[in-house]
């Protein structure tokens, strides 16, 4: 935990903030801090700056700070990112790593391969998604918390979702975003070092099978592969973020 991520009701007044918990936990059995100690903290969706420790209650895990916030968090990554839902275990390490990474629009769709059972597990509860993508900010010392929707039919999120997807961008920066499939089929190599938005699709294991590629395609996506290596999704995604930006 790099940064202490503090939420409105944690203010007990206008500069203090009581925790207790996970981040109380932490703060005493891995910062080992003391009163007088300053804390790198950021508040939700706001702005980071420090917290003074000022009081400290060893025996019930709690502990007070003065706080001051005067940084700005650091920028986003231009881009949205679509995926094929992954398996739980998998999806907890990407929401992290997506989070701590600057990707602030997320999307989880379904396709063929996605296995129906994966729709109902309980780290799809909002609470639970929140939760994991509060550990990437914390890891990478940011505050805004990422959007992240849930697309279970295909088909609807082509239709629909895409193009109001295309239109945010044209709205924002003044032109269409450059929107590509990582696919191990795809003939064209990833571009490298874009000066511009994207919007990136990425598919499940096995990968999107071939209707789905055509239509992302007549949505208008590339296709474009990443070499000759087949990669885990979770190791694809920072892959791909890393050569684009």
């Amino acid at each position: 935990m790099n940064l202490i991520l503090l939420f409105e009701d944690d203010f007990i007044s206008s500069d203090r903030v009581a925790l207790s918990g996970r981040r109380a936990e932490h703060i005493l059995k891995v910062h080992r801090a003391k009163i007088g100690d300053r804390l790198s903290v950021g508040l939700l969706n706001s702005k980071i700056g420090e917290g003074e420790v000022i009081e400290i209650n060893s025996f019930n895990i709690k502990v007070e700070l003065r706080v001051k916030f005067f940084i700005e968090p650091p920028a986003p990554l231009p881009i949205t990112l679509v995926v094929a839902l992954p398996r739980p275990k998998m999806l907890r390490r990407i929401l992290q790593s997506v989070s701590s990474l600057g990707v602030k629009e997320i999307y989880f769709i379904n396709s063929w391969r996605v296995e129906k059972s994966f729709w109902s597990s309980p780290i799809l509860e909002p609470n639970n998604l929140q939760q994991e993508l509060i550990l990437g900010l914390e890891q990478a010392k940011d505050t805004i918390l990422p959007n992240l929707y849930l697309k279970r039919f295909f088909k609807q999120f082509i239709d629909d979702d895409i193009l109001q997807m295309i239109s945010r961008y044209q709205t924002k920066f003044k032109k269409n975003p450059l929107a590509i499939t990582a696919h191990p089929k795809g003939v064209i190599a990833c571009p490298q070092n874009i000066e511009q938005s994207a919007i990136l699709a990425m598919g499940p294991e096995g990968g999107f099978i071939d209707i789905e590629i055509r239509s992302l395609e007549a949505a208008g996506f590339t296709t474009v592969n990443l070499g000759d290596r087949i990669l885990r999704l979770e190791t694809a995604i920072p892959f791909i973020l890393a050569k684009l930006f």
